[in-house]
């Protein structure tokens, strides 16, 4: 798959506007500020691909970018933002729970902060991903900013707050530094090929 080949394909408001040709999907969900868009692109190695906003919650839409016309990426709105209206967050709960019910995901990817432990929106957001069966991955972004003597124990709380399975891996992850690229990219190209 040639990650250089990447194309916007379109910003869905409702579930008519996903894309009727179905390629594999994965699925990016993350809170408001956690470096969503810094995630999606450090893996497309790419500086603004993905918008990287000034203010947090910038995602208000299902964003579907065409990889290679291989596979989707899906940026799903972020979450856990206080400056937006309640109606405005009922409509985005609205948008994911129809997009988790199209059972469209191929791989689901959580980022969290890996300096905190997981907020109750975080949780939310692993049980959809539990419930709806697909194969699911936690990315523990922000590595960076955390002592070495730290990981370990935050791995560990994240594993234990999410209640996650053992066979749902926690790739320790910078989107800055690119630590665990490599890692999530071979799970990410596994999902897109079978």
């Amino acid at each position: 798959m040639n990650l250089h080949n990447v194309e916007f394909l379109i910003s869905a408001a409702n579930p008519k506007d996903f894309p009727s040709n179905h390629l594999p999907e994965i699925a990016f969900a993350g809170k408001s500020n956690v470096g969503k868009s810094s995630v999606i692109n450090r893996i497309l190695q790419r500086k603004n691909f993905a918008r990287v906003g000034e203010k947090p919650g910038k995602t208000v839409h299902v964003n579907y970018f065409t990889i290679d016309k291989t596979c989707y990426f899906v940026d799903l709105p972020g979450y856990g933002y206080a400056k937006v209206s309640q109606k405005e967050k009922d409509r985005w709960g609205k948008l994911m729970e129809d997009y988790f019910a199209a059972q469209r995901i191929d791989l689901g990817i959580l980022i969290v902060d890996s300096r905190h432990p997981p907020t109750n929106n975080d949780i939310t957001m692993a049980n959809w991903f539990l419930d709806s069966g697909c194969p699911f991955v936690v990315v523990a972004n922000k590595l960076d900013k955390l002592k070495k003597s730290e990981i370990e124990p935050n791995l560990q709380t994240i594993r234990n707050d999410l209640d996650l399975p053992e066979e749902c891996p926690i790739i320790p992850f910078s989107a800055e530094k690119g630590t665990g690229r490599e890692e999530l990219l071979k799970i990410i190209l596994h999902a897109a090929e079978n």
